[in-house]
């Protein structure tokens, strides 16, 4: 299910996704209500349609309850953080058990942060807000030094992921035959599910950041190697030194010869 209700005052609802995973048709009617002016919503209620909505909607947060039929939250939350796909997407584990064992228990299935019901709205909403803020600065980290960084992983998981992009990068960027298609056979994954985990951990396609990449390359190379732009070009897998020319003007607002200049 989506929740798209017409926006108070004429606001604009962020273009972020929440999954809200819960049994209860009153306490999910009410959490939808907190969140449903600032997110798009999706709601699922038990762990197994909730896991499925994950993997094909990739949602920014999962906000699930822990004590549901057919697949519990910490199950859920154990499957999303395990799988390279979805190990990126925060969960925000909801309960109605107290004590520190049950909170300890639902960290160690990776869970982002434990809530335990009665739960402060405004604390909730806090917690959502600054996670998903969190992944956005990532985001914008990465556009801004196309720079990769696995100890930033919160999983094993996402860490294994993020070191294996690395060295599938370092091993097969400077080939011009280096493809998307390519790419993701490496990586072991189809075209689609590594395009949009892209598209979720750094906003870019899977030719995008390949690109990035490579431009990452050209720039360090233009202040440190005696090489000519064209050789440069090709050094860095592209086929022209005129398309190279131009996607590096794209992405650093200046020309190759223009950026050697002002380093």
């Amino acid at each position: 299910d989506i929740v798209n209700q017409q926006l108070k005052n004429g606001s604009v609802r962020s273009e972020n996704t929440i999954l809200i995973v819960e049994d209860s048709e009153e306490i999910l009617q009410y959490i939808v209500s907190l969140f449903q002016d600032s997110y798009t919503i999706h709601t699922a209620r038990n762990g197994e349609k909730g896991l499925k909505e994950v993997e094909n909607k990739l949602p920014d947060l999962v906000l699930s309850d822990i004590m549901m039929p057919i697949k519990d939250g910490m199950e859920l939350c154990h499957q999303i953080k395990t799988n390279r796909l979805t190990s990126h997407i925060p969960v925000v584990l909801l309960t109605a058990k107290v004590g520190e064992e049950n909170e300890i228990q639902g960290y160690k299935t990776g869970a982002d942060a434990y809530v335990t019901k009665p739960f402060s709205s405004e604390k909730l909403k806090l917690i959502v807000d600054q996670l998903i803020q969190t992944r956005k600065k990532l985001k914008e980290h990465y556009s801004k030094t196309f720079s990769i960084h696995p100890e930033l992983a919160i999983t094993s998981t996402e860490n294994d992921f993020l070191k294996k992009l690395q060295e599938v990068l370092e091993k097969h960027i400077t080939d011009a035959s280096f493809t998307s298609e390519k790419f993701s056979k490496l990586m072991f994954m189809s075209r689609s599910q590594l395009h949009r985990k892209l598209e979720a951990i750094v906003g870019m396609s899977t030719s995008e950041f390949i690109r990035s990449q490579r431009l990452k390359m050209a720039a360090d190379l233009l202040t440190k190697s005696d090489s000519s732009m064209a050789e440069i070009a090709y050094q860095v897998g592209f086929n022209t030194a005129s398309y190279f020319n131009k996607c590096f003007k794209d992405v650093y607002g200046c020309t190759p010869s223009e950026y050697l200049n002002t380093s």
